[in-house]
C-alpha cells in the first residue's frame, strides 16, 4: 500500500517545533560560527535563522558586523535572535584567542592554498568554531594565521564564492551531519 505524500499542515509542523523556553535548555550542536566584517544586515539575520534550524551552540558577530538591536536583523531573524545564544566581540584576534582558550577549535571558511573540503572535519575538532568573513574580501590573513585550520565549499562554476548566508547553512549543516555521524557510531 502506498501512502499519498503531502505537505504538513501547519499544526503539524507547530507540533514538532521546540518552544522558545526549550531552546534555552537543550543540548546543542558542538558548533559555533563567528561572522567577521559581515556588511549585510539581512545576510547577519539570515545566519540567525540557519543557527536555530541548526541547534547551534552560538553566533559571535565581530568588527563591525551589524549586531542586535537592528531592524534589518530582526527582520529576517524571525524571532531566532531569542532563540539563538549571540555575544559581539568587537576584536576578532581576542574572540579567537578566547575561542581557543575555552578548547575550541577555530576553523575559517575560506578559499585557501590548503584546499580542505568542509566535509572533512574528523571528531577531535569538536567543539568547533566556524569563521566566516566579509561578503567582498573574505578573512584577512592575519585572522588565517590564528586559525587552528581552514575548510571551504569546492566551486564548481564561474564563480569563486557563495553569498555568505548560504556558505554559513552549507558548513553549519555539514557539520552538524558530521557531528551526529561520529555520535551514531561511538
Amino acid at each position: 500500500m502506498n501512502k499519498t505524500m503531502r505537505k504538513l499542515l501547519h499544526h503539524e509542523i507547530l507540533a514538532e517545533r521546540l518552544s522558545v523556553e526549550d531552546t534555552k535548555t537543550i543540548k546543542r550542536h558542538p558548533i559555533s560560527l563567528m561572522l567577521h566584517n559581515i556588511r549585510s544586515s539581512y545576510n547577519v539575520g539570515s545566519i540567525f535563522r540557519t543557527a536555530d534550524s541548526a541547534l547551534l551552540s552560538e553566533v559571535i558577530l565581530c568588527g563591525f558586523t551589524p549586531h542586535p538591536p537592528a531592524k534589518e536583523i530582526s527582520k529576517t531573524a524571525l524571532g531566532t535572535l531569542e532563540t539563538v545564544p549571540w555575544r559581539y566581540e568587537k576584536n576578532i584576534h581576542d574572540a579567537i584567542m578566547l575561542e581557543k582558550a575555552n578548547h575550541r577549535k577555530v576553523i575559517a571558511v575560506e578559499l585557501t592554498n590548503k584546499k580542505r573540503d568542509y566535509s572533512s572535519l574528523q571528531i577531535y575538532e569538536f567543539p568547533v568554531t566556524l569563521i566566516l568573513g566579509n561578503e567582498i574580501v573574505g578573512i584577512d590573513d592575519d585572522i588565517l594565521e590564528l586559525c587552528d585550520d581552514a575548510i571551504e565549499i569546492p566551486m564548481y562554476g564561474l564563480k569563486h564564492s557563495l553569498n555568505v548566508s548560504v556558505a554559513a547553512g552549507i558548513v553549519a549543516f555539514e557539520s552538524v551531519r558530521i557531528w551526529n555521524s561520529f555520535l551514531q557510531n561511538y
